[in-house]
């Protein structure tokens, strides 16, 4: 017998550590409900969730902007609602007013009715904003330029590749006393611009089309002189990006074309005479035609939007389930380890306790 080494309870002690400490790291797994709360309990599985959770946070803020995109949409669509009813009012009043019988006094009551309605155009345009920024002046459509002042680019489609494109200046339109276009504008393209291009024109509007939906529009001011070179450049930019995905490059750009009485070829709408509401029917009816296609587009916008959403809403829910199948820890099969662990530290505790008074019996040996 040995009293100054009690290995008995040195063994005890350390199987009394062991189920202690095990019984420590269950309590921290049922209190926390994860089975992963250290590095050390698992370090792959504590990177792969960690990962996993920074993408389903992600997923979420991402579905959370997809929404404020289409808010976005409904409130830019909802003011073309009402420019397009306007312009039906337009047409309605076009037509009165290119009537045989209407006297000079009842075209002048009509023209002042369409200079209202042109008014509230402009001001709708103007004022209709979400969150401080005004949808319909252009400030979201794609932007470009030219290096000459007396030449601008109204209009350039999604499929047509950002860069510098040279155009000519061979001929400007020219009117008659009434405004009425004799000739129009001539242009020639540039080797930059693909092949087989087409080019017409509507007074000083220039289109260039060609293939796979590419068009260029611009404006030529009369007082550019004929001959003069001008280089364009499309610059792709100028959409409302949203972030509709939790990884870079995972964007939805949102184009709103201006609203402008320009825009909608009424900007000189005249019907007080009989001619001027003849002339408008025209123009009106491809006012129409220009806000119908940015409605469209902007629907087509929200229906990407809403699967976008339905596609993250389902991601995030699967990308939970397998974070959660890493981190939850199943209750039940951890209370039965808990209650294990908590009768070996009992019973260790106990035979602890025993092999301590073993060395005792050394003292009956010296009385």
């Amino acid at each position: 017998m040995k009293i100054n080494f009690n290995m008995s309870a040195i063994i005890a002690n350390n199987a009394l550590t062991n189920s202690d400490n095990k019984l420590s790291d269950s309590l921290e797994k049922l209190s926390s409900g994860f089975k992963i709360n250290h590095a050390k309990d698992n370090a792959a599985g504590l990177a792969i969730s960690k990962r996993m959770n920074l993408q389903i946070k992600g997923l979420s803020n991402a579905a959370s902007i997809a929404s404020n995109g289409i808010s976005v949409i409904e409130t830019a669509e909802g003011a073309l609602s009402e420019v397009h009813s306007m312009i039906q009012r337009m047409k309605e009043l076009a037509v009165q007013s290119s009537n045989g019988t209407c006297t000079s006094a009842d075209r002048s009551a009509i023209q002042s009715e369409i200079t209202q309605l042109k008014q509230e155009i402009e001001r709708l345009a103007k004022d209709t904003e979400y969150n401080g920024q005004n949808l319909l002046d252009g400030s979201f459509d794609l932007k470009g330029y030219s290096d000459n002042t007396n030449v601008s680019v109204k209009y350039y489609s999604d499929e047509t590749p950002a860069g510098k494109y040279n155009v000519t200046v061979t001929a400007l339109a020219t009117f008659d006393i009434d405004g009425n276009i004799l000739t129009n504008a001539a242009v020639n393209a540039g080797t930059e611009f693909p092949a087989g291009n087409t080019i017409k024109a509507e007074g000083n509007t220039v289109n260039i089309t060609a293939a796979d939906g590419f068009e260029i529009s611009i404006a030529i001011d009369p007082a550019i002189a004929i001959g003069t070179t001008v280089e364009l450049d499309i610059t792709g930019f100028g959409a409302m990006t949203m972030q509709i995905g939790a990884n870079e490059d995972q964007e939805l750009d949102i184009r709103i074309p201006a609203i402008t009485l320009e825009n909608l070829d009424i900007d000189d709408t005249d019907l007080s005479t009989q001619d001027g509401a003849r002339d408008a029917l025209d123009d009106i009816e491809n006012a129409t035609a220009y806000v119908s296609k940015v409605r469209s587009r902007l629907g087509a916008y929200q229906n990407r939007l809403e699967h976008t959403i339905s596609s993250l809403d389902i991601s995030g829910e699967n990308m939970t389930s397998a974070y959660s199948r890493i981190m939850d820890v199943d209750m039940a099969s951890e209370m039965t380890e808990y209650t294990k662990y908590q009768i070996m530290s009992q019973a260790g505790t106990s035979m602890l306790a025993q092999a301590n008074e073993r060395p005792q019996k050394v003292l009956q040996l010296l009385e």
